[in-house]
């Protein structure tokens, strides 16, 4: 299967049934942006399964369907009503639960569900960014470059700089948030504008017990019984402006949303996935690729197993430790079972073998076509750069993580970079710590405070000061506060000072650190801050060695991917970057192993059946009772006799995809995306249609569960929904 939309037609796949041969039903790769697909064959879509034409989807302006698909703080949603109702997944919505969550009301083992508008609660850190504009600047981007000379250094703050010169015009306009966008390495630059909301709101989400039903055991498979939804608001003034958080009036009113479909989806179904997919991997080299599968993922899987063991053994100290550990356990434990499949993923799809090969046909055409020669000279110098990397992979990984672990170290490297960078004129700073940044960062430091566990933290900073000391010369800043050849206990006992003798995770400390220079945060002679002082010093040296490494990809990726797209002959969507993308697809099963295929779709028999009453496999008593009567329901599938829980299709999704909306060749949402499955994972680096499969959750469940568990208080959002849902598109 190619880029150029070959598939069996659509009656054909409804032919196949629920036990379709997989050589029967082609998949579709790529991320696709919305300008592309003003450029792909119409009719090639329609014989997809596209209904709309693809001038709905995506103006020439910008205008269109997918502007309904909008990024949450990491994650991805769609607006499914009028009133600014936003559907996304459970994991999304979890750190605002955590954040009103107490061991008197624990909303994430209860759940939530505003009775009223006016209950909705403060959405925390979250806000929506709705898509408006592109503009391409790739000539502005290169100009700018070109004239930073040869030094690759300076070439990526050249990069830089014009990006965030480029951003701070777009910004001069009200309530716009904008950025540099760069596709394949510098392929192509575009700045992205799009309008934020601050006033976001949770609505609704369900117990953990079905939000997150099967937890990490089915993390990353199939079949999945997972109710991964959760339900927000947008609030804007009364004029459908941007209002500041908590300050909003009135129910923003998207210009497009997508209608909810009680309908759902059938084996062999058309349905796109619209969201902001974060990073893949497609557009490196092999042995950049190699790098990744022999040093970083099983390094990763080591340090991310280590911390999560220690945070679990704090949690079960008790309700406060667990609520507050719950979400960075969470997040870790995705992280690492995510680091697992890839590496197993890189195994059983041979990916590294078939990128050499690509490569080799590649060269061959380039070398033998006197105009692709610098082709070749680029390829081999993105090889050659992994070797030098090497040199100080120890350090640097341990420092890429250092954040990924004890929370008050993390806020003081963040207090520390934020007072250093606070010193330069906002151009010159860090992207990260320019004034347009600083009311994000000063609201994750005070949300961030029921984060905090004072004995998981010790846990956690002796660990990791214990592998900084193991690496020769690895690291001043934590030889200067350890005995040559301390042992474990010494270590433990260091780490215990440095966090009881500062001042660092004591909120209202924090929030005056926030704004104090270096040279009063230096007067305060708080240890952990002075640590974070000299580890920030080889942090600045570490970043300068993967810019420096960025700028030359800058300059030679693109000359590659060029060649790698002129010798394929036909458009190639380029990798994730967080930007808004759109993959096509088909709801379908398939084959993990010898013997086996697995049906597209789950039901709530399921759920039953693997409820055990044990976590992560205890149903509430409320559903099992209304699963009894599930089959009569409104939502239920009439081929399945059952209301339909999740569901399987071929789109080309990564992370930045949870709380993507799913949705039919109408424009109606059928599903909710949420995971990937295990066979799959490593599609980040090569894309192999015979396991290509995301995991949604149908729209159906979300509907009977507000329904049948939500009772009166959830009636008026089913209704929203329900009414949305026939109503025309705007």
């Amino acid at each position: 299967m190619t880029n150029s939309f070959r598939r069996a037609a659509p009656f054909a796949i409804a032919a196949l049934g629920l036990l379709a041969p997989l050589s029967e039903v082609a998949a579709l790769e790529g991320k696709w942006t919305p300008q592309q697909v003003l450029d792909l064959d119409a009719q090639e879509l329609r014989a997809q399964g596209l209904e709309i034409p693809p001038s709905e989807l995506w103006g020439p302006e910008g205008a269109g369907l997918l502007d309904a698909a909008v990024s949450i703080d990491g994650c991805s949603a769609g607006f499914v009503s009028p009133d600014g109702l936003l559907a996304t997944n459970h994991h999304c919505v979890f750190s605002i639960l955590q954040v009103h969550s107490t061991p008197e009301r624990d909303l994430i083992e209860l759940g939530f569900v505003a009775k009223t508008r006016a209950e909705e609660l403060s959405g925390g850190t979250v806000r929506a960014q709705i898509p408006h504009r592109s503009t391409d600047v790739t000539a502005e981007v290169e100009a700018a470059a070109a004239a930073a000379g040869s030094d690759d250094f300076a070439r990526f703050r050249a990069i830089e700089r014009k990006g965030k010169e480029l951003v701070a015009a777009c910004e001069k306009t009200p309530s716009r948030r904008c950025q540099l966008a760069t596709f394949d390495g510098g392929v192509r630059y575009l700045l992205l504008e799009a309008i934020e909301y601050p006033d976001v709101r949770l609505a609704w989400a369900p117990p953990r017990a079905i939000g997150n039903f099967g937890g990490e055991v089915d993390n990353w498979s199939w079949p999945r019984h997972t109710g991964d939804f959760g339900l927000l608001r947008v609030w804007a003034n009364a004029d459908g402006s941007p209002a500041p958080k908590g300050q909003g009036t009135v129910p923003f009113q998207p210009r497009h949303f997508f209608p909810v479909s009680p309908e759902g989806v059938s084996a062999g179904s058309f349905v796109m996935i619209a969201g902001y997919p974060g990073t893949t991997f497609r557009s490196l080299v092999a042995q950049e690729m190699r790098e990744k599968a022999e040093r970083l993922y099983p390094d990763r899987v080591a340090l991310f197993r280590r911390w999560i063991d220690l945070m679990e053994s704090s949690s079960q100290t008790g309700d406060a430790a667990r609520i507050a550990l719950a979400d960075r356990v969470k997040n870790l434990a995705n992280r690492e079972k995510n680091s697992r499949g890839q590496i197993a993923g890189f195994e059983r799809g041979q990916l590294i073998a078939k990128k050499e090969h690509e490569e080799k046909a590649v060269l061959a055409w380039a070398r033998s076509s006197g105009g692709n020669v610098p082709a070749v000279t680029a390829f081999e110098a993105l090889r050659d750069a992994v070797a030098r990397e090497g040199q100080t992979w120890a350090v640097d990984f341990l420092l890429d993580h250092a954040k990924n672990g004890p929370k008050p170290l993390d806020h003081a490297l963040t207090l520390v970079r934020w007072a250093t960078e606070r010193e330069k004129p906002d151009l010159e700073r860090e992207p990260a710590y320019m004034e347009r940044n600083r009311e994000r960062l000063t609201e994750r430091l005070a949300l961030e405070q029921g984060e905090i566990w004072p004995a998981a933290e010790v846990d956690l900073l002796t660990d990791l000061l214990t592998r900084f000391a193991a690496i020769p010369n690895g690291s001043p800043a934590v030889s200067a506060i350890l005995d040559r050849g301390a042992t474990p206990e010494a270590i433990r006992l260091r780490a215990q000072s440095l966090l009881q003798e500062s001042r660092v995770a004591i909120a209202e400390d924090r929030k005056k650190m926030a704004s104090e220079s270096v040279a009063a945060l230096h007067a305060r002679k708080d240890p952990l801050l002075e640590f974070a002082f000299a580890l920030d010093g080889e942090l600045r040296a570490r970043e300068e060695r993967r810019d420096r490494r960025v700028g030359a990809e800058s300059r030679l990726r693109p000359v590659w991917r060029r060649a790698v797209e002129a010798h394929a002959g036909k458009p190639i969507a380029p990798d994730a970057n967080g930007t808004l993308r759109v993959s096509f697809a088909h709801v379908q099963g398939y084959q993990p192993r010898d013997g086996v295929f697995l049906l597209p779709q789950t039901t709530l028999r399921g759920v039953v059946d693997k409820t055990t009453g044990v976590d992560p496999f205890a149903a509430p008593a409320a559903l099992l009772e209304a699963a009894r009567e599930a089959p009569k329901s409104r939502f239920a599938d009439s081929k399945l006799g059952q209301v339909p829980v999740a569901f399987l299709a071929d789109c080309d999704t990564t992370g930045g995809n949870s709380g993507s909306p799913v949705i039919d060749g109408r424009g109606r949402l059928v599903g909710i995306n949420f995971d990937r499955v295990w066979e799959n994972v490593a599609n980040d680096f090569g894309w192999n249609p015979e396991v290509a499969r995301n995991v949604s959750v149908d729209v159906r469940y979300l509907l009977w569960n507000l329904e049948a568990l939500g009772g009166n208080a959830a009636k008026p959002l089913l209704d929203e929904l329900l009414s949305a849902g026939t109503a025309p598109r705007r």
